[in-house]
């Protein structure tokens, strides 16, 4: 309800007289990114590490840890990739928007849960469950599709760094059973600024993250440090992040005459392979 109703405010505050005023408010540069690219890259790092770890926590002794029931979700992502695409490369196929069909590839997850937390109890478990897993394997594909085709430049050494940096991390875990959270932090801060400086989109190190951190089935749930961190981030993520996270992308300044724009070939690829696809 509070992601929803950022929403709105951040689309009525857009569209009033102090609309540019308001545009203009996370635009500033702070060190090397400007306060919209902190709270994309930075902030939503600490989301996808939380959706990482509940992720993490259904593989191994959840609803996703029969092989069977794991391959649905990815192969929804499958096709929640292509189709979408599909759909918006027939409709702009040899014309200059057809280097948009990655734009109705990623599902946008913050908002696919929070429709499902207003609809609540009345789901159930192993939906939530589902559209988790489908619509992170859907993002990483389309973080993937962009770092491939829509990346000029793309730092090699960076991109090796941080996939070193997360070898690293697994070894900590696999090899050497190290349960103390710090490691994972210091190590989690380097993928991060590593990955940024790459130019792939650094909410990649969220999820990376998540699966290197220690889950011990033997001794629980409670006892990991997984589960410790999923616990200690979902209020920051709930109540600071993801409403802070809606204030800054979701001011969409609706100009005059933009129903004309939605029949144009480049928007029905996207609404149809968003809506459809």
């Amino acid at each position: 309800m509070l992601l929803i109703g950022c929403t709105a405010i951040s689309l009525v505050l857009a569209n009033s007289p102090f609309g540019t005023s308001y545009v203009h408010l996370w635009e500033p540069q702070v060190g090397e990114l400007r306060i919209e690219q902190w709270i994309n890259e930075g902030l939503m790092a600490i989301f996808f590490l939380l959706i990482g770890l509940e992720l993490e926590r259904e593989l191994y002794s959840g609803e996703l840890s029969d092989p069977r029931r794991a391959l649905l979700p990815a192969l929804a992502a499958l096709g929640g990739m292509v189709v979408p695409a599909g759909v918006h490369y027939l409709l702009n196929v040899r014309s200059p928007a057809q280097f948009g069909v990655g734009i109705p590839m990623a599902t946008d997850i913050a908002f696919a849960l929070a429709v499902l937390a207003v609809l609540g109890s009345r789901l159930p478990a192993a939906l939530k469950v589902f559209v988790v897993a489908f619509a992170i394997a859907d993002d990483l594909g389309a973080i993937t599709v962009i770092a491939a085709f829509y990346t000029v430049d793309l730092a090699l050494a960076c991109l090796a760094g941080a996939v070193t940096v997360w070898v690293l991390l697994l070894v900590l875990n696999r090899r050497f059973g190290v349960m103390s959270l710090w490691p994972y932090g210091v190590g989690g801060v380097l993928m991060w600024v590593l990955l940024l400086r790459s130019g792939i989109h650094a909410t990649l190190t969220g999820v990376a993250l998540a699966f290197a951190i220690p889950y011990s089935i033997r001794e629980g749930d409670r006892s990991s440090p997984s589960h410790r961190l999923e616990l200690w981030s979902r209020k920051p993520v709930a109540y600071a992040i993801l409403p802070v996270f809606a204030l800054a992308n979701t001011g969409v300044t609706v100009a005059s005459g933009w129903m004309e724009h939605l029949s144009e070939p480049n928007s029905l690829g996207i609404i149809l392979g968003l809506a459809l696809g």
